[in-house]
């Protein structure tokens, strides 16, 4: 798969070249849940059209922040364990926690996208025949998603152990609360009554504790 190749050149680059990566345990668990999650997409082909009745206006270069910086905090954590930043994580059971999370982070994203089909959009947007979802995942929190991805933005942090990324796995969570904001203003305006129930019983990305 192309993102999965691009991973690896990113973290080639950061450890010092291919056989550096594949030398690196942590690197290639992370490489093979990526390739799974790439697979099982592909796979499932969640997304097949696209009818948007309304789209929300987003700023050019935080859309574009929320793709770069998942991409990158991976290759930035294993540059600084190459080069000894910052090494707050170095440790087997943080390591294994990062790739537990990156591994559940992808599932839930998918599991996501999966149950929204083609009312999932990289936009902020509401399709024409939109329903509210709140069953699956979306029965125990909003956002899903976005869960995922910050779940599996931290795990690739702690999978290679440096706090050296630490700032853009910060910058993309506060991107992520930025644009929940704006997709709820949606929701709100399409749905009305029905969203603000759903909202009054659910958080935005943890499960309510009952």
């Amino acid at each position: 798969m192309a993102s999965t190749a691009l991973d690896f050149a990113l973290l080639a680059l950061a450890l010092g070249g291919p056989a550096a990566v594949l030398a690196t345990p942590r690197a290639v668990a992370v490489l093979v849940v990526w390739f799974a999650g790439a697979c099982t997409l592909a796979w499932l082909r969640p997304v097949r059209e696209h009818d948007a009745n309304a789209i929300e206006r987003e700023h050019r270069a935080g859309f574009i922040a929320l793709f770069v910086l998942p991409l990158v905090t991976p290759a930035v954590s294993a540059a600084g364990r190459r080069f000894g930043v910052l090494p707050w994580f170095a440790s087997e059971w943080a390591g294994g926690i990062g790739v537990a999370l990156v591994a559940l982070g992808l599932a839930v994203r998918i599991a996501a996208m999966a149950r929204l089909g083609s009312r999932f959009s990289p936009l902020v947007a509401v399709q024409r025949t939109h329903a509210l979802e709140r069953g699956g995942p979306y029965a125990a929190v909003r956002h899903p998603g976005y869960l995922g991805s910050l779940l599996a933005c931290v795990g690739a942090m702690l999978a290679f152990g440096s706090a050296l990324a630490l700032p853009l796995v910060a910058a993309f969570a506060l991107l992520l609360r930025a644009r929940i904001a704006l997709e709820e203003s949606l929701l709100e305006r399409t749905f009305g009554d029905e969203w603000r129930r759903y909202r009054e019983r659910t958080h935005a990305l943890l499960p309510r504790w009952r």
